[in-house]
């Protein structure tokens, strides 16, 4: 008796722990990936669980709390392996606020459970970062009459709606961010942006508000384009020069000089652009200027905007490029002062640009002044408008002394010389938004 006890025992341990063994869970997939849900939006979940399916639930969860939108069972089998070869199975429900109506517009994740159909009723689950949108995206520009010069820059007012998460101006490939209005109780928002320079003259500037979901709304405003013809020049280019550009920005670099010169002027250059581009993520979301900015005193214009260069070297052209900024004149080694008030973002050599100071102005609007032999702010100064900042020189990729000097709203260069004008100040800024007082 105690031998057919000690065997039954030990089968019984064996089954068990077969059982055990047998107990495997389910591996779950959302086909096709789900980005978003509206009010009631189809979820197809496949899920492979060769015993079977004992439950399914399917949640949604959103600022921390957690919506059921969906659960089927089916009876449980915990001893029968029969089925334990069960292909795939697709369940399929609806998912959105009609299910939850605690939903809001918004991101949140959508999690689904399956519980296998075996002996532990072994549990498994997926889940998927969602956005919730039950309201599509709209935008009404202003009703201003905008007149805009090629390379110039432009402010438009316009109410986004619906669920939005991006909003702003697009011209061509180009996009500017807005910002909340100042004093504004309806929702207006405004955009900094520019018809930059390279865009074809049948760009089409619109509005816009975007989510996640890849859903845009798009409205256009009332304008007029002035388009612009921009000078092209030659510059004689020599050994000398190559030879002090070329060893102070690429020292130790490969190759003879006029390969080193154009990799710097190419490859370098559009580097160093990138890298002033990218200062446009350290602006502020508030006005740090008024009034006109000032040209840098009793300097003569060497350079204007957009000019394409050409560079002439033993007779021949080796290079063309386009000079984004003015550059100014007066005697060497002048005080370089602030344009206007603002921050100071990058204050230490930039490449191509030598030593170079980036202030920023608030709302994407920012200040560039390059090929200083002398920096005295640093980053994160404040510094009030005529503030001296350092002494003109001929770092970086500069053949003599002068201040390189541009603008660029949201990383997109532009036409300083509008900005230079208290005029066009009045009428295409501080007749839209509260500029504070000078």
């Amino acid at each position: 008796m105690r031998k057919l006890i000690v065997v039954a025992g030990g089968l019984a341990a064996v089954a068990v722990l077969a059982l055990i063994v047998l107990s495997k869970g389910s591996q779950i997939r959302i086909d096709p990936p789900l980005k978003a849900v509206g009010m009631e939006s189809p979820v197809r979940v496949v899920i492979d669980s060769p015993q079977g399916l004992r439950r399914v639930r399917a949640f949604i969860e959103q600022n921390g709390v957690r919506h059921q939108v969906f659960s089927k069972s089916w009876p449980s089998r915990y001893l029968v392996f029969s089925s334990r070869n069960l292909p795939p199975q697709d369940v399929v429900f609806q998912a959105g606020r009609k299910q939850a109506a605690a939903l809001k517009d918004g991101p949140a994740r959508l999690l689904v459970e399956a519980q296998a159909n075996n002996f532990l009723g072994r549990s498994s689950s997926v889940s998927q970062d969602i956005t919730v949108v039950t309201q599509p995206p709209r935008v009404v520009a202003d009703t201003f009459q905008h007149y805009i010069n090629q390379g110039g820059a432009e402010l438009v007012v316009f109410t986004p709606s619906g669920y939005w998460t991006e909003a702003g101006v697009k011209v061509g490939n180009y996009r500017f961010r807005s910002y909340p209005l100042p004093g504004s109780t309806r929702g207006e928002r405004f955009s900094l942006f520019v018809f930059p320079w390279d865009a074809p003259a049948g760009a089409v500037p619109v509005v816009y508000a975007g989510n996640p979901t890849g859903a845009e709304a798009t409205a256009q405003f009332t304008y007029k384009l002035f388009p612009k013809k921009f000078r092209s020049r030659d510059l004689p280019v020599d050994d000398r020069f190559f030879d002090k550009v070329v060893n102070q920005i690429d020292p130790g670099g490969a190759g003879d000089l006029l390969s080193r010169f154009l990799k710097i002027n190419g490859e370098f250059r559009r580097r160093d652009n990138q890298r002033l581009a990218d200062l446009r993520l350290k602006t502020e979301e508030r006005f740090l200027w008024s009034g006109p900015f000032l040209q840098l005193a009793n300097s003569k214009v060497e350079s204007l905007f957009a000019d394409r260069r050409s560079y002439i070297y033993n007779g021949k052209k080796v290079d063309e490029q386009v000079h984004l900024g003015f550059d100014l004149s007066v005697t060497q080694g002048i005080p370089v002062t602030a344009a206007n008030s603002g921050k100071v973002i990058h204050a230490g050599d930039l490449g191509i640009y030598g030593n170079c100071i980036v202030l920023d102005h608030g709302y994407g609007l920012q200040s560039i002044y390059a090929h200083l032999s002398r920096i005295d702010v640093k980053p994160d100064d404040m510094v009030k408008r005529g503030q001296e900042m350092g002494r003109s020189g001929a770092t970086g990729l500069a053949g003599g002394d002068h201040l390189h000097f541009s603008m660029q709203i949201d990383g997109v260069q532009t036409n300083a010389v509008e900005w230079w004008d208290d005029h066009w100040i009045q009428d295409r800024i501080r007749s839209k938004v509260p500029l504070p007082a000078q």
